[in-house]
């Protein structure tokens, strides 16, 4: 197997993530983790204390997919990195996601959110396996002038 090879499979294995995301497929994302708590799972979501164990970590997916009408994923910046067993992915997640449907049934309002994530992979006999994810806002940029008044 090349590197080329390597690091297509991590790809894959990070956009399949994403699209399961999009998708709503719990039991598809459930597959992509590390399968047992053993192999020292872990999640970061933005704003969230970190997240331990399969089982946590899951369930931390099930309740973002049963609260989250919309989600999309465009992801830039994408550097991925294959060390012998483990894989890196970083990149930016530049989030689309609507919250619950309104009373006439259309979509709730969208929100477009920056969020720098680091993935990593380990091989496994079954493919590539998410072992930690760990996402942190992206701070926007304002328009305001800062204030150089200085007290007196």
């Amino acid at each position: 197997m090349t590197a080329g090879t390597e690091v297509e499979q991590v790809e894959l294995a990070n956009t399949t993530f994403y699209d399961a995301m999009e998708h709503g497929d719990f039991e598809a994302l459930s597959g992509l983790w590390l399968g047992s708590d053993e192999d020292g799972v872990s999640c970061v979501h933005p704003g969230w204390p970190v997240l331990t164990g399969r089982a946590e970590v899951l369930r931390s997916y099930a309740l973002i997919m049963a609260n989250t009408e919309y989600i999309q994923f465009f992801l830039t910046d994408v550097v991925v990195s294959v060390w012998a067993d483990t894989a890196v992915v970083t990149c930016t997640e530049n989030i689309l996601s609507g919250g619950p449907a309104e009373e006439n049934g259309d979509l709730g309002p969208l929100v477009g959110q920056l969020v720098v994530a680091t993935n990593v992979f380990r091989r496994t006999s079954e493919g590539w396996k998410i072992w930690s994810h760990h996402g942190s806002p992206v701070l926007a940029e304002t328009d305001e002038e800062p204030d150089d008044e200085t007290p007196a």
